[in-house]
């Protein structure tokens, strides 16, 4: 990065609005305000009613203007914040009018990268910045405050500090190789990596939860035709989504509908029912059934209750994938007269519902948020993202390898410093350019 850039862009949302912010971030931006501003000076960190000048000096539009100084400010570098009428046209010219100035248009997420890089936060925070503008329900929001306040840094931080006490005492005891393990056991060696351990997996269960709110799960309804699969997604999702008829083959295609349990996204994948047929176009949405299973968090075999369970039902659970959670869902028990009810033994879990009353639903919903693994634990809840269960893994599995190297201290001190680093990734202290590059990437204009 040019440290004498000036970037620019627009950090509202595009279309009409009766506010519009364009932002500039760089070096001296104070030299910005004679010729867009009018004026010498802003006083910083205080709303100033200004004029937007073109290069004649005409007023583009009358606004706002917010000065926040460099190092006091989102990015660490010098900020204005120009607040105009939220015409398209208006801001197109505001922002124009900036890059004529010698700013140049910024680019996805580089607002917060430069806030990251100058140590304003650190990438598990920038991170979250980013979950926070995507968030899809009021749970998800609050997980990502929780981790852009900087709690879940500091989670990590914490296990890090611990981590680099422990391998002194390691490299203290590899330094006098007469007493090694006595001082490593006088002074609660083990006792301090298995409460590392500890801590870390709660931090991962919390994680894990985490990475449901933001990522969210793929349910596939599966099974025979008109055992009500469609039905029973019209119900999830309080709407007619789906065509219901007497039909066999009447879904062709995988629907997908989207819908929100306890705050988790959940994706509901309608498909087509599987049974033999000559029919060019059924086969193909059977193929893509199959297609759809391959990639599902879980798959929910539907069976129609009035007709019971069938040889070749067995057959389908037989060819799911077995790393595949799935739910046997017994509909239509407003036919048979049966109660809802949730059966489970070692080999699976059974639901009993009818689609057509709702009578169940919540039972199933219940079962859906255990088989796909969330904890209901919102407050310690962090929006984790896939690289930072990665590195929680790694160094999870470093420190059960260190746990196994106890006796030989030099293995013992080299598998916690690949925990640390591990760690340390998370957070962003040991971060290759090539994945900020990523990372910020998929950031949005303006952020």
């Amino acid at each position: 990065m040019e440290k004498t850039d000036v970037i620019a862009a627009l950090a509202s949302a595009s279309g009409r609005a009766a506010i519009g912010v364009v932002r500039l971030s760089g070096p001296d931006l104070r030299r910005f305000f004679p010729p867009l501003l009018g004026r010498e000076s802003v006083e910083p960190r205080h709303a100033t009613l200004a004029r937007f000048l073109d290069a004649a000096g005409a007023p583009i539009d009358v606004g706002l203007a917010l000065y926040f100084p460099a190092p006091r400010s989102y990015s660490g570098e010098d900020m204005l914040e120009l607040h105009a009428h939220g015409g398209p046209e208006v801001l197109r010219l505001v922002l124009g009018r900036c890059l004529e100035l010698g700013a140049r248009p910024a680019e996805p997420g580089e607002f917060t990268r430069r806030a990251f890089l100058n140590d304003r936060l650190d990438l598990l925070q920038a991170e979250a910045v980013a979950d926070l503008i995507e968030a899809s329900s009021s749970a998800a929001a609050r997980s990502a405050v929780r981790s852009l306040s900087g709690e879940f840094s500091q989670r990590i931080h914490n296990l890090v500090e611990t981590l680099v006490e422990l391998r002194a005492l390691v490299e203290a005891c590899i330094d006098f190789p007469e007493e090694g393990l006595d001082l490593l056991s006088e002074r609660g060696g083990r006792q301090r990596l298995d409460a590392l351990r500890a801590e870390l997996e709660g931090i991962g269960r919390a994680a894990r939860s985490g990475s449901l709110l933001r990522e969210g799960a793929h349910v596939v309804l599966f099974g025979r035709p008109n055992v009500g699969k469609s039905s029973l997604l019209n119900r999830f999702a309080g709407d007619e989504v789906a065509i219901v008829t007497d039909v066999p083959g009447t879904t062709r295609d995988a629907l997908r509908e989207l819908i929100h349990l306890e705050g988790v996204p959940i994706h509901i994948v309608d498909t087509a029912g599987l049974r033999s047929t000559a029919d060019k176009v059924e086969t193909i949405g059977i193929s893509r059934t199959w297609r759809a299973l391959g990639s599902a968090d879980l798959g929910l075999l539907v069976i129609d209750a009035t007709l019971g369970e069938s040889g070749e039902d067995l057959q389908f659970l037989e060819q799911l994938a077995p790393e595949i959670p799935r739910i046997v869902v017994f509909n239509k028990i407003d036919l048979t007269g049966e109660l809802p009810a949730v059966r489970r033994d070692q080999s699976r879990t059974e639901v009993r519902v009818s689609a057509q009353t709702g009578a169940g639903l919540d039972l199933l919903q219940d079962e859906i948020l255990l088989r796909i693994g969330w904890q209901p634990q919102e407050e310690g809840v962090f929006l984790a993202r896939t690289r930072h269960l990665r590195c929680l893994r790694d160094a999870a599995g470093h420190l059960a390898e260190a746990a196994a190297q106890l006796d030989q201290l030099e293995l013992f001190a080299e598998e916690l410093r690949l925990a640390q680093v591990a760690l340390s990734q998370i957070t962003g202290a040991f971060t290759s350019e090539d994945l900020l590059g990523e990372i910020f990437s998929r950031f949005c204009i303006g952020k």
